[in-house]
């Protein structure tokens, strides 16, 4: 009897995924273990493996489809076997019900109902096609031929940046219509940062991406219910430049500003466990261990890797840390352990010029930390006026869980370790 693929929850938060790319193709022998396809969470791309042995015998929805956790996604089973029908009509009915146009349903005399999406392109005569992962899945996602596209990473290897520019072009070449729905907005197309608008047409719709859609969900549920209070205070950071001019010409691995300030709030927590905390409805969790999430810009929206047990580590050891997840949160690559159960969250805009802002907490934590820039300021130093580098950092907080007081108390003691960074090495 054949057995069903179902969309499994691929992490901890996931209710819907994106049918990103399928890897086996009607026809193909499974074995268990074997990746099937690949599917966009709400935080990351993963891969969906076969839990039975058998043959693929039919796809329930293409690829590019969205499909709530639990429904059909395709059917294995013996050679020759037909799959039955009422699996994949339950499947249309479910996405009919979710507004989202699905794959008709298969039917019954045959196995193969739903066309196969377009195989990916053949090598070239010369060798393998080059191109990176992330350039394949959205060159995949966007039904763009990689053959067509011309590489300018190194020895000709196609790069992101190829499949965006090459993305851009077929829209603006492809045939304009008389609506105001512009292409890209046709089902399936990757919901990033659009490309520009096809001239003639009004705007431009965007599909939510699932990561967007958790943004979305996430934020309401902070900003409206959870009463949040804001405490600014400002750091002398002249003694950290000093400390991390010096640590950084040793030669043994680069620590940044943010690993700094990570560090410093992970040990003002540990004095500070009130602010370690999370809400739970009916109590209030008070961690020992201190996770500090770092908010991390990836192309469609914000996902918040975490650096564990940070107050533990040494600042090269966190820089380190922090570089990697930073790299595989933008390629999507994280596991989900690496991006949930965070005790208080960081968010760094300095980069960005940023004097100061309020950042919106992420529940079920307490509070979250916003980073401004580091700017040189004529202040008042030891009776005289000085240049000195000053810092502007903003605490949000669930005043449910943390009073006036509390957050206060705690935002001086991160001000003293950063304006004292041997006391961080001590």
């Amino acid at each position: 009897m054949a057995i069903t693929v179902v969309m499994e929850a691929l992490s901890p938060t996931m209710e819907e995924g994106r049918l990103v790319e399928w890897k086996k193709q009607p026809g193909d022998t499974v074995a268990v273990g074997d990746v099937l396809a690949e599917v966009e969470t709400d935080k990351a791309v993963m891969e969906l493996v076969a839990r039975a042995a058998g043959t693929l015998l039919q796809h329930v929805v293409p690829a590019g489809t969205t499909v709530p956790v639990g429904q059909p996604l395709a059917h294995i089973g013996a050679p020759g076997e037909v799959a039955e029908a009422g699996a994949a009509g339950a499947a249309g009915a479910a996405g009919a019900a979710n507004g989202r146009e699905k794959a008709p349903a298969a039917p019954a005399a045959t196995a193969t109902a739903v066309a196969a999406p377009p195989a990916p392109p053949a090598p070239p005569a010369g060798g393998r096609l080059k191109a990176s992962p992330l350039a394949r899945r959205i060159a995949a996602d966007r039904g763009l031929d990689l053959q067509a596209v011309t590489g300018t990473g190194p020895e000709g290897r196609i790069v992101l940046r190829d499949v965006e520019t090459a993305g851009a072009a077929t829209a603006v070449n492809r045939e304009q219509g008389t609506g105001t729905r512009a292409p890209a907005a046709a089902a399936g197309a990757r919901s990033s940062y659009p490309a520009p608008a096809v001239s003639g047409t009004a705007f431009q719709d965007v599909p939510l991406t699932q990561i967007r859609k958790t943004i979305s969900k996430r934020l309401a549920q902070s900003i409206g219910p959870i009463p949040t209070f804001y405490l600014t205070a400002e750091a002398d950071m002249t003694r950290a430049a000093e400390a991390r001019d010096g640590l950084n010409g040793l030669g043994e691995g680069k620590v940044s500003f943010n690993d700094i300030v990570i560090k410093a709030t992970a040990l003002a927590l540990k004095q500070h466990p009130a602010c370690n905390a999370w809400w739970q409805d009916d109590k209030i969790r008070y961690w020992s261990d201190v996770h500090v999430a770092m908010a991390v810009a990836v192309e469609d929206g914000l996902i918040t890797p975490i650096i564990r047990h940070a107050d533990r580590k040494t600042l090269r050891e966190i820089g380190a840390e922090a570089k990697d997840l930073a790299l595989r949160a933008r390629e999507r690559k994280l596991k989900p352990e690496e991006y949930t159960g965070g005790t208080f969250s960081v968010s760094n805009l300095g980069m960005f010029d940023i004097d100061e802002f309020t950042a919106i907490i992420n529940p079920p934590e307490a509070g979250i930390l916003a980073v401004g820039r580091i700017a040189d300021q004529a202040v008042a130093h030891e009776g005289q006026l000085a240049i000195r580098k000053r810092l502007r950092l903003t605490m949000s907080c669930d005043h449910r869980v943390i009073d006036g007081a509390t957050g206060a108390q705690f935002l001086r003691t991160l001000v003293r370790m950063l304006e004292n960074p041997l006391g961080m090495v001590w």
